[in-house]
């Protein structure tokens, strides 16, 4: 009993420290970088606001949502908190300007984190579809992934080419180099992840799970998150010679030792910071790494710094 007592009161002086570092850092160092004070007059349709035909590929700053489609996972009020990342539905959250979704599946195609589960995948196309009925020249990143303990869906990649074909960008590495305007109409790079992988090659209408990479580090502690996040985007290639897309997800998760274990108060740990990352990827010499950058519960800031960063890009100040 006092072992764990110890531990417990030794784990939450490491929080202290950890959190008080990053409030340290951003009060001496501040959150500016280029085009750090834009703001699009149109989330719903920031790619084509900054001009599709000048906006490249491997240029943006993808806003992205980790566990996407958890805004109605599990019983409110008694397992939801523990598994919710996301308070908006898939059609809010692209509307807000959310452009990379993590959605995961089980066996009867049903979402799911962990072994809690929610709605249809059919709710997630259905949402992507309407967005795209209502704009014109946005472009979304759709990562779909068999959840790990479980098995892949029956003919799932025939199930998503059925669904979305109209719509897909097929596999090909010459897309990081050209343009939104060169890959309309087609509006979704769909990279499906499943535990046996399929043989996807270049011309496939959906795209192999390597298209897509990140680091996680599975820790609750902000500091040591961000200063993984630092580390591992230090060892991307610069995005003007990568032929992937490399995703930071700015976001800490609860842990089974701890007592708090609810999503929304552990994540919040670092939620705030993600315009601080920014501006200490241009203090660390990495900002030409930056490419997808994602969080748990989305909001206008967070969608407005990358789309800050990405028309400082196009327009040459970064």
């Amino acid at each position: 009993m006092g072992s764990t007592v110890s531990t417990q009161v030794q784990k939450r002086k490491a929080l202290s420290t950890e959190k008080k570092v990053l409030c340290d850092l951003n009060q001496s160092c501040g959150c500016d970088f280029p085009s750090s004070d834009y703001r699009p007059p149109d989330r719903k349709a920031w790619m084509a606001g900054l001009g599709p035909e000048k906006l490249h590929v491997n240029k943006i700053v993808w806003p992205g949502t980790h566990d996407s489609a958890t805004n109605k996972i599990g019983i409110p009020f008694v397992s939801r908190p523990f598994a919710q990342c996301q308070s908006l539905s898939i059609y809010r959250q692209l509307v807000l300007g959310t452009r990379v979704l993590d959605i995961r599946v089980q066996e009867d195609r049903k979402v799911c984190h962990g072994i809690l589960v929610t709605y249809s995948v059919d709710v997630v196309i259905r949402d992507i579809k309407k967005f795209l009925s209502e704009t014109e020249k946005e472009i979304v990143i759709l990562e779909i992934r068999t959840e790990f303990g479980h098995p892949d869906p029956l003919d799932f990649d025939k199930y998503l080419v059925d669904q979305l074909g109209e719509f897909l960008i097929h596999q090909d590495d010459h897309v990081f180099g050209k343009t939104i305007e060169e890959l309309l109409p087609r509006r979704i790079i769909c990279i499906w992840k499943p535990r046996k992988s399929p043989h996807l090659k270049a011309g496939d209408p959906l795209w192999s799970a390597g298209y897509l990479k990140d680091n996680w580090i599975d820790t609750d502690l902000p500091s040591t998150k961000f200063d993984s996040n630092i580390k591992h985007l230090c060892d991307q290639p610069p995005v003007s010679s990568r032929k992937y897309f490399y995703r930071v997800e700015n976001t800490v998760t609860p842990k089974a030792d701890n007592p708090v274990l609810c999503v929304k108060p552990v994540t919040g740990r670092i939620h705030e910071y993600a315009r601080l990352f920014i501006s200490q990827c241009f203090a660390k010499g990495c900002a030409d790494r930056l490419q997808v950058l994602s969080t748990d519960f989305i909001d206008e800031d967070f969608v407005d710094a990358c789309v800050g960063l990405t028309h400082a890009r196009i327009e040459g100040k970064a």
